[in-house]
């Protein structure tokens, strides 16, 4: 038993001996493939090839940078033309809403200024004159408050000087106020919010010189007549 085993052990340490007469075969018929050489070699920045792709790569950079600032520009525009559109609709419609407001309160006016001329005009006598005077004046005060709340406003030009583009001249009268001081308020003018939604008609003063003028001009004709 013994001597089997010692035949196998000095067997196998001949075996595990390499020949040379193998190995120099071996590098004979192949060299040994190192890891690396199938990885390809990295460019080189001389190589013609390497510089026309960097160079494709930079264009298609500054392509893309160009593609952007455009689009980030027509994206700028399209805000501001969006906000633009967006005040110009609300100015419309506020115009509009005025416009509309105004000619509706417009013609309420008229019945304002009938209101006026019958309170200064009527003078109640009897108990059942005075209850329904006050009973239209009421009706007056709810229609003047109604407009007081739309933004209505009076004029009131009385003692103030003479504005063409807020009055209208009606009357000339002379007085020893200032030339073209508004001495009375015909038809009484307003106010809708900072516009004019109706004219005042006034009566104006004018130079006490011009009175005693006409009237020196009107004696001698009477004389000669």
């Amino acid at each position: 038993m013994e001597t089997t085993t010692q035949t196998m052990n000095s067997n196998f340490d001949a075996n595990s001996e390499v020949n040379p007469q193998v190995a120099e075969s071996a590098n004979l018929s192949g060299d040994a493939i190192s890891p690396n050489e199938n990885a390809a070699a990295p460019p080189r920045e001389n190589d013609s090839d390497y510089q026309q792709l960097l160079a494709q790569k930079e264009q298609q950079i500054e392509s893309l940078k160009t593609q952007v600032e455009e689009r980030t520009s027509q994206y700028l525009r399209i805000v501001a033309d969006f906000d633009n559109f967006r005040k110009r609709s609300q100015k419309e419609k506020e115009e509009l809403d005025l416009q509309v407001k105004g000619n509706t309160i417009t013609e309420l006016l008229p019945i304002v200024d009938n209101f006026e001329r019958a309170r200064s005009q009527l003078k109640p006598q009897t108990d059942a004159e005075m209850s329904i005077h006050k009973s239209y004046q009421s009706v007056y005060k709810q229609l003047v408050d109604s407009l007081k709340r739309l933004g209505v406003a009076p004029m009131r030009p009385e003692g103030k000087e003479f504005d063409p583009s807020l009055h209208e001249a009606v009357m000339r009268s002379p007085s020893e106020e200032p030339e073209g001081t508004v001495l009375e308020e015909l038809v009484r003018g307003y106010f809708l919010g900072d516009r004019i939604l109706r004219h005042a008609m006034v009566k104006v003063a004018s130079p006490m010189e011009q009175a005693t003028a006409l009237e020196e001009n009107t004696v001698p004709s009477q004389e000669e007549s």
